[in-house]
């Protein structure tokens, strides 16, 4: 184990909108290194969202992004021989990291041409407050308020 945990490392901001965020999901979103690729699917997408919301596509984003992140999750702790699924807050780079996780995941899922097509459409959805990413954290949700009772075992 780590003498110490290790420091967080600044992201750069992304060239289009300069907010690390963006650079974080476009980090998620890569596969096999290939950053440039991502930044055109993510910039697509957003272009997508503005011509069919007339809004801003990363002010969308945001809001979508918002409407998935999780407050509580469950944990399993092993306690005398059974497991409880033990609701527990999250902490905010969780909050955000799952969020992402889900919406890259769920829009990888969906139908669609291109990543891009498919990336705005769940962000749209998810910015009405519909769609498979705000379902899971709906689910996530109700499980922890179906456990509610663990609470005091509380890790």
């Amino acid at each position: 184990m780590r003498k110490a945990r290790a420091k967080k490392r600044p992201l750069a901001p992304d060239p289009r909108y300069q907010d690390q965020l963006v650079t974080r999901f476009v980090n998620d979103m890569m596969i096999s290194g290939k950053k440039s690729i991502a930044y055109k699917c993510f910039y697509d997408a957003m272009d997508i969202v503005e011509e069919k919301t007339n809004e801003s596509g990363v002010d969308v984003w945001k809001k979508a992004l918002n409407n998935i992140m999780p407050m509580v999750e469950v944990k399993s702790r092993r306690i005398g021989g059974a497991t409880f699924q033990i609701p527990v807050e999250i902490r905010a780079d969780r909050k955000i990291s799952q969020g992402i996780k889900w919406m890259i995941l769920y829009a990888r899922k969906r139908n669609g041409k291109s990543m891009a097509e498919k990336l705005s459409s769940e962000v749209l959805a998810a910015a009405k407050g519909e769609g498979a990413a705000v379902k899971k954290k709906e689910d996530t949700h109700k499980m922890a308020e179906a456990n509610k009772a663990f609470s005091h075992f509380r890790v």
